[in-house]
């Protein structure tokens, strides 16, 4: 039959053999780029074209978190101990769905391979529909538990009538001003949650909400590492307190500390909550993420902490949280090598959030670091900067700022 012409040219059987070749060698080429394209960063985003497809692109750069690393399986529990811990919540059967969400989310970065289980806490009692729900979102287990009216109830000093008149006093100044069920969560989750039975034979407790968000995979176990390494107390993201929701706070730490000098450590952190005035900055840790040693909590220190102000009536005539409360306790009980800022673990709750910017830290996350909060926060940077502060040195500051809390004594009526 013999080889085809082309006008004038006459191809030779070795020409057709290169032809052959090259097409072969392009057609790999497209190959290898889908499947990089298809397995690797997405669409379009592998090797580079070759120029026979339209001219070489740019390669675009690989996405952080899309960095090789090895993958762990989470279809199988992750291998080592675990420690006497739970994921805690306080939950209304109303926000079943928000909390599916934070479950949800959880499970999957963390909770389904090490597989603690969830204590859920609610001022009346679980609907079916609310335990159908969470059944469907995790596997382990889950225990359920209802407050009495000592925990879900007024401090002992207040009454209903003045607490209805500050209330809507408050209404209009912060949010959850005029609020009550609000004042009965504050106090319960400052000084009274790791007393519930479901709760008081823990050694460690994650504080979960619902309608939060867990960006990144946890491939270690939190708990085991802040054991390991002496950690007392975990945050995440550390903002300001609002001023006004308490006003009269840092008055009655500094009187419980002028009687119970003897329960302060040597050294703490107490100077990332006070400055060199003896004045509470509002630095706090946002306790809607806490890991916490529950040794800290129940220490006679604390525990006096939490009476004395449950007796001055604040989380009903002012509105103190738990995070402030938590904060200042941790400060003035701890020392800074006791507490850990959880920086690879990105984190939202509404209002606020953290992403980790480090690369290796943010390979293994789904946020925009841009957006996070914790990088442009004072009371952030002041936790890096400061170092442990003496008490001889604590007890000098609070001292010398005495005279400037006279008017407060007398607003209180001492």
């Amino acid at each position: 039959m013999g080889l085809p012409h082309f006008g004038t040219l006459k191809p030779t059987a070795r020409m057709y053999k290169l032809v052959v070749l090259l097409a072969a060698l392009l057609a790999l080429c497209f190959t290898m780029w889908m499947a990089s394209s298809l397995l690797g960063t997405g669409y379009g985003r592998g090797i580079p074209l070759p120029s026979a497809f339209g001219g070489t692109r740019h390669k675009v750069p690989l996405e952080v978190g899309r960095l090789p690393s090895v993958r762990v399986s989470y279809d199988k529990p992750a291998p080592g101990e675990r420690v006497n811990g739970a994921i805690v919540v306080l939950v209304r059967n109303s926000e079943l769905q928000g909390l599916r969400g934070s479950m949800r989310m959880l499970e999957d970065r963390f909770n389904r391979r090490y597989g603690y289980p969830y204590v859920l806490l609610n001022d009346e009692e679980f609907t079916q529909e609310f335990r159908d729900g969470i059944a469907t979102i995790t596997k382990n287990e889950v225990r359920y538990g209802v407050l009495n009216s000592t925990m879900w109830g007024y401090s002992p000093t207040v009454t209903p009538e003045e607490t209805r008149v500050k209330l809507e006093e408050n209404k209009d100044r912060y949010l959850y001003g005029g609020s009550l069920s609000y004042r009965f969560m504050c106090r319960f989750q400052s000084g009274m949650f790791f007393h519930h039975p479901l709760v008081r034979d823990l050694d460690w407790y994650w504080r979960l909400e619902p309608d939060v968000k867990y960006f990144c995979d946890i491939d270690y176990d939190p708990f085991v590492y802040m054991r390991d390494n002496g950690f007392k107390y975990g945050f995440t993201i550390a903002p300001r307190e609002i001023r006004s929701t308490v006003e009269t706070l840092w008055y009655h730490t500094r009187e419980w500390v002028k009687k119970h000098t003897h329960l302060l450590p040597e050294k703490s952190l107490a100077n990332w909550v006070m400055g060199t005035d003896g004045h509470y900055n509002m630095c706090h840790f946002w306790s809607n993420f806490e890991i916490v040693d529950l040794s800290l909590y129940r220490s006679e220190a604390y525990r006096t902490y939490f009476e004395h102000l449950d007796r001055a009536g604040g989380f009903f005539y002012e509105r103190w949280g738990a995070a402030p409360i938590h904060s200042i306790a941790a400060a003035l009980l701890l020392n800074k090598d006791q507490v850990h800022w959880f920086e690879d673990i990105g984190y939202e709750h509404p209002g606020n959030m953290h992403c980790p910017r480090d690369a290796v830290m943010h390979a293994r996350c789904v946020c925009d670091p841009a957006r996070s909060y914790t990088y442009r926060s004072a009371c952030q940077t002041r936790f890096a900067k400061v170092n442990n502060m003496q008490k001889a040195r604590f007890l000098q500051l609070i001292h010398q700022s005495e005279p400037e809390y006279a008017s407060v004594a007398e607003s209180v009526n001492i």
